[in-house]
């Protein structure tokens, strides 16, 4: 008879997870910066601003790319380790990649924002604190998979952002783009 998985090889983790920007704080962070950003170029025209339209539409293209480099951070999970990672098209100098091996990883520690929030830190065997990536789709799973490879408990660990804040700051910015598309609006009908 053949061998069969018992039922805890059969929930075993998967080989590899990758964990990317939750959607919200995506979207929520591109709208603002389009809603902040966007109207520059027509209130320099409306307002006679002695610089060309092509250095707005510069800076908005390398913002843009700025925002999406930091939007970009993924975090892999795998029988080695933890690894925080960027795409390659992301210059080194933006980036801050870190990679740990589960069997070095010691503790978790929390540390307190100057917000009143918490951070979280792993510490691996030489006592280097490494931040846990907290604005990850997925945040749960993740804790729930570094606490079955490294037998650290993690129930304590939330993310720093809840839902709601995200939320309430998309509903602000999407108002402030109807201001926008209003103010457009008016100053093209008068």
């Amino acid at each position: 008879m053949p061998n069969l998985p018992t039922t805890t090889e059969t929930r075993a983790q998967p080989l590899a997870d990758t964990f990317r920007i939750s959607p919200l704080i995506w979207v929520t962070l591109w709208s603002l910066y389009l809603a902040l950003i966007v109207p520059l170029p027509y209130l320099a025209w409306v307002t006679g601003a002695d610089l060309p339209l092509s250095w707005f539409v510069l800076g908005l293209v390398a913002g843009g790319i700025a925002l999406q480099a930091a939007l970009s951070e993924e975090v892999r999970l795998d029988t080695e380790g933890i690894h925080v990672c960027y795409p390659r098209w992301v210059p080194s100098l933006f980036r801050q990649t870190w990679s740990l091996q589960w069997s070095m990883i010691q503790d978790i520690k929390a540390r307190a924002t100057g917000q009143g929030g918490r951070v979280f830190y792993l510490i691996n065997s030489t006592e280097t604190a490494y931040l846990l990536p907290m604005r990850v789709a997925g945040f749960a799973r993740m804790t729930q998979r570094i606490e079955a490879e490294t037998g650290l408990r993690m129930e304590h660990v939330k993310p720093l952002a809840q839902v709601w804040m995200y939320s309430i700051l998309l509903f602000f910015t999407l108002l402030l783009g109807l201001a926008d598309a209003w103010v457009f609006w008016t100053a093209t009908t008068i």
